[in-house]
């Protein structure tokens, strides 16, 4: 049986151990022929899943809300890393210092669909008023279409002036300051921003509740080889290299092993109830979840066991 897992940016570490779950062969030892589609953005990602035409989505957690309203019909099977993972980047030119949000004002900042909650939650909390200070939060230009790998159009973008700076991934901003154009000014995951930022949202991976009732099997296998995905990268991040050779711009292939050993510490499948608490308020915050579901109602709890690879 093939199955069909849906990234919403390839050329990224953030959703590495999905991508190197099907690349490693953990999958196909699991019994089953996988493959990555790159479906952009993240909201269309989790419609497909909605609508059959993919079996898993490997993206951000709180942006099932997208298609699944109030959790009614998909569930998190595990973590593929802990925590908010996208980073504030500004031009370098602005002359930006880590932490301070005044450089933002009057700039126009490139941010994905659903991704970009994560950035107004922060500068709401660090005093930005986006109205009042004129920020433009707004998709890159030219990063449209099923071809897209947000970060690296986020980083062009940053170098080209088209926008001012960006919210997006690791490698987008490894991009930006290995080439002068880009300083970071916001990593929630590292600390940085109000307490709390850090549980806005997740990379998870995620299937319907039709899947897990009529493939069970199916669930626990993608589970089993994200988890053998990330243990195969603790043990050698290098592993990380030949599978951006095939996927990657040159580049951007040479930078992912050192972006996959950066982020190893949080490099865990499992799910803490404290987290989905977290990104439950806020989503809340933004009007995307009205209720107040239970931990079961989001997480495949069955799954469980799988996440320390019993």
């Amino acid at each position: 049986m093939r199955l069909k897992i849906a990234v919403p940016d390839l050329v990224s570490n953030s959703y590495f151990p999905a991508v190197a779950a099907v690349e490693l062969g953990f999958c196909a030892e699991q019994g089953y022929d996988a493959s990555v589609e790159l479906i952009f953005p993240v909201d269309r990602a989790y419609a497909a899943m909605r609508d059959g035409d993919i079996d898993f989505v490997a993206g951000s957690a709180h942006s099932a809300l997208a298609a699944f309203p109030e959790w009614r019909g998909a569930k998190l099977l595990c973590a593929q890393a802990q925590g908010m993972y996208w980073f504030l980047v500004m031009r370098a030119d602005l002359n930006p210092v880590r932490g301070d949000l005044s450089v933002v004002k009057g700039r126009r900042i490139g941010a994905a669909p659903w991704v970009e909650m994560g950035l107004r939650s922060l500068l709401a909390a660090g005093g930005v008023d986006i109205d009042r200070d004129d920020v433009t939060i707004a998709p890159v230009p030219g990063a449209v279409g099923s071809t897209v790998n947000f970060g690296l159009s986020a980083a062009k973008a940053l170098e080209g002036g088209l926008i001012d700076g960006f919210w997006a991934n690791g490698m987008a901003a490894e991009l930006a300051v290995q080439r002068g154009v880009g300083t970071v000014v916001l990593d929630a995951r590292r600390g940085d921003g109000p307490a709390g930022a850090f549980d806005y949202t997740f990379a998870s991976l995620a299937a319907s509740d039709r899947l897990i009732a009529n493939q069970p099997e199916a669930a626990a296998a993608a589970v089993r080889a994200v988890v053998l995905a990330q243990a195969a990268l603790r043990d050698d991040p290098d592993r990380a290299t030949a599978i951006g050779e095939r996927l990657f711009p040159p580049s951007e292939a040479k930078l992912i092993a050192t972006l996959i050993e950066r982020d190893l510490p949080y490099y865990s499948a499992s799910i803490d109830p404290a987290s989905v608490a977290g990104m439950n308020a806020f989503c809340r915050s933004h009007g995307l979840l009205q209720g107040e579901p239970a931990y079961e109602d989001i997480v495949a709890v069955q799954f469980s066991p799988l996440w320390e690879g019993r």
